[in-house]
């Protein structure tokens, strides 16, 4: 039987405690309109509020939520003295997220840095359920980078910019939608890379160029060994052909206007000379 009625009492007691509450808010209300109707006109400026079509307006009253949640945009009555509200701004927000010292999966020191814009699509949650969504936001940012590019080496992080801002961007929208935060974008702004490394990268890549430089005047004399050896093969057929291409490099020397040109004489035209000059030349007499 005690413990019934003990039951019994505090039952009384938890039912007791919502109706006191009312009873006070009553009172309260009741003597916030008396103030306004004693210093009335002036109460008025006091009373009436105005949020632009960008802001929203959350009221508590004695630090309870309001019926009817959000106010705005537009004129909104407030009691003095027993409410209070907060704006909240609708608009696009970015924030600049300082520079992460981080270590890529490679075991690759490299400094970070990031833009963030996102925007408020719920403010009930954002003024309820977090104290400062912007610090919250921005904290949760910094950390975020660092995790994401953990998971990454640093040629992906160089190359893949825009699947990481994208990676991102779906974490963070995923962790602030309690708060009623959306974010909308993210970008990497920078990615400073230590000076060792610069310079160890710049020598590979001239390397690399060089490489590629050699090869490609390999290929060059390798093509051009085939075309002078097909040239080769058709002035032997066409003498002709071979005089022609003679007297094509005389006009070039010449056109360049050089002093000197050299003036080379084929051996052919002097084939009939020594022909007739040696068979004019008696043997000589071993005889004698």
């Amino acid at each position: 039987m005690n413990g019934d009625g003990e039951g019994k009492t505090c039952c009384g007691r938890a039912s007791a405690s919502p109706e006191a509450v009312g009873c006070v808010e009553k009172c309260a209300t009741f003597f916030s309109f008396l103030l306004i109707i004693v210093t009335f006109p002036f109460s008025l400026f006091e009373c009436f509020k105005v949020v632009q079509e960008f802001e929203r307006a959350v009221i508590f009253r004695l630090g309870r939520l309001r019926k009817g949640g959000v106010r705005g945009p537009g004129l909104f009555f407030v009691l003095p003295c027993i409410d209070t509200y907060r704006k909240v701004d609708l608009r696009t927000v970015s924030f600049d997220v300082p520079p992460q010292e981080v270590l890529t999966r490679d075991s690759v020191t490299v400094a970070v840095d990031a833009v963030v814009y996102y925007r408020i699509k719920e403010p009930l949650n954002a003024v309820i359920r977090v104290a400062d969504y912007s610090a919250s936001t921005r904290l949760l940012a910094a950390t975020t980078l660092r995790n994401v590019l953990g998971m990454r080496d640093l040629a992906q992080l160089l190359s893949d910019r825009e699947a990481i801002s994208h990676m991102m961007q779906t974490n963070l929208d995923v962790a602030t939608d309690p708060w009623g935060v959306e974010v909308e974008r993210v970008e990497i702004k920078d990615v400073r890379l230590p000076v060792q490394l610069q310079r160890a990268m710049a020598a590979e890549a001239e390397a690399d160029r060089e490489a590629r430089a050699k090869i490609i005047a390999a290929e060059g004399e390798i093509k051009a060994s085939k075309a002078l050896r097909e040239a080769s093969l058709v002035m032997i057929d066409n003498p002709t052909a071979l005089q022609l291409r003679y007297l094509q490099s005389l006009n070039t020397i010449s056109a360049e206007k050089n002093s000197t040109i050299i003036f080379p004489f084929p051996m052919d035209f002097l084939k009939t000379f020594l022909t007739g000059a040696g068979s004019s030349i008696p043997p000589p007499d071993f005889q004698n």
